[in-house]
């Protein structure tokens, strides 16, 4: 008899935790509860005294297959050129349900792939508006023989700004908590052929001028919304 009623009680724990991984399960995708945002119509191809590059050999992951095309929506890249000659590369990433191919687009793992070697990694904050937080990204060296590219990079999770792959996790897991799966996007700056403490004043500039160059819908697309953020 209590060998059977034993047996009992762990198949209805068994069912209470099965039930319970349901329930606690994230079914609600953040990006359904507004308009599909159109990465190449909204991302200003010249802003400020920043022009218009063509043809520049943008480092990307390896295309995606048809599995990560449907979990993966969108990636844009654009070329600039200020008024000294400084030419500076834009990669912008999104996916709606957070697949691991945002990962793939980490300068850590994205350009190591392509052999370069990454080195001198750190995180920083920006500062682009008086009235925003200070924007966390995260700085790092690409090379690979005589091409030599300083990074800058950051992440939107969501409604928040993140720029390390533990703090994107957290998120994941603080908005799985609330019922939902939390959009995300990649933003990746980097220069060619300038040393790497210019480089990085010339990065903080230009991001400092996209920012403010862009709609208010925009800028919560790129750097998350504040007043609604997790962390």
């Amino acid at each position: 008899m209590a060998r059977s009623t034993n047996v009992l009680l762990a198949c209805v724990a068994m069912l209470a935790a099965m039930l319970l991984a349901v329930v606690m399960t994230p079914h609600k995708l953040m990006a359904r509860t507004h308009d599909v945002f159109d990465i190449e119509k909204h991302l200003p191809t010249q802003f400020g005294d920043w022009k218009p590059v063509e043809g520049l050999n943008v480092i990307a992951p390896a295309p995606p297959d048809s599995l990560e095309r449907e979990l993966y929506n969108q990636e844009a890249s654009r070329g600039f050129v200020d008024p000294d000659g400084n030419t500076v590369m834009l990669m912008v990433a999104y996916g709606e349900s957070q697949s691991d191919r945002l990962q793939l687009h980490h300068p850590e793992v994205c350009y190591t792939a392509q052999g370069f070697r990454v080195s001198a990694t750190s995180s920083g904050r920006l500062a682009y508006s008086s009235s925003a937080p200070q924007l966390k990204v995260t700085r790092l060296i690409a090379t690979r023989e005589d091409r030599i590219e300083p990074i800058t990079y950051w992440m939107r999770i969501g409604y928040d700004n993140s720029n390390s792959n533990w703090a994107r996790q957290a998120l994941k897991l603080q908005y799985g908590l609330r019922g939902w799966i939390p959009d995300g996007a990649l933003f990746r700056v980097s220069t060619i052929g300038v040393p790497p403490g210019e480089s990085f004043k010339i990065q903080d500039k230009f991001i400092h001028d996209l920012l403010n160059s862009v709609d208010p819908d925009t800028r919560e697309f790129m750097v998350g919304d504040p007043g609604r953020a997790l962390l």
